[in-house]
């Protein structure tokens, strides 16, 4: 296993496997290699943070970071990171591989100077790499009421103390939503893949449950 920084020649093969690693997981389809294929130019995205994981010289996973906030109650504006999409092919799935990506990435955050990370995923699978609910360290998100404790929003402090005195809103940086924003865009990006069939499938109402 190996662990390197993308390289422009890597940018379609990684969008490659993250449509696979994406298709039908969260809705019919996915738009994640859109959103990666965008970001690589905003003033957001981080190419020190941006990984590839091969496994006999074939890459199978990814991992990409950016820019994002936090804006708190008094009005002070905390700069925040985000990682994602973060992608490993199916075939190798459930055995490892995305948890030491990703440990292996926030450690170079942390080496960064990075303060806090926050994002959206499954609680079951991000505690094992130090997250927790952001709402336990007064963290809230946009999306949702301030009151509420938000499942799926997760935060990690890397520099100890950075959030103290902080009660603030998270904001997901705008590039996440670019295929919703521009959908002809999109179309036209998913066009130059080779077809797979979209499907709609009871797992991904509950994970738009959850």
């Amino acid at each position: 296993m190996n662990i390197r920084l993308e390289q422009p020649e890597d940018y379609r093969e990684v969008e490659n496997l993250t449509r696979e690693a994406f298709w039908n997981v969260y809705a019919p389809g996915c738009v994640e290699h859109f959103v990666l294929h965008h970001y690589r130019n905003n003033p957001d995205f981080i190419p020190e943070l941006d990984y590839v994981m091969e496994e006999d010289g074939r890459i199978i996973g990814h991992i990409m970071y950016s820019k994002a906030e936090i804006t708190g109650e008094d009005g002070r504006v905390l700069p925040a990171w985000t990682f994602g999409p973060i992608s490993i092919h199916p075939d190798y799935k459930r055995k490892g591989y995305g948890l030491k990506l990703l440990n292996y990435s926030i450690g170079k955050a942390r080496e960064m100077g990075v303060g806090v990370l926050c994002m959206e995923g499954n609680i079951d699978f991000y505690r094992h790499a130090g997250f927790v609910l952001a709402s336990s360290l007064n963290i809230h998100y946009h999306a949702e009421p301030k009151e509420s404790v938000v499942p799926y929003f997760l935060a990690q402090e890397l520099t100890p103390g950075y959030l103290n005195g902080m009660e603030g809103t998270y904001h997901t940086p705008k590039g996440y939503y670019i295929a919703f924003e521009h959908p002809e865009a999109f179309e036209e990006f998913e066009a130059t893949f080779p077809f797979k069939e979209k499907k709609v499938l009871d797992s991904q109402l509950q994970t738009m449950t959850q």
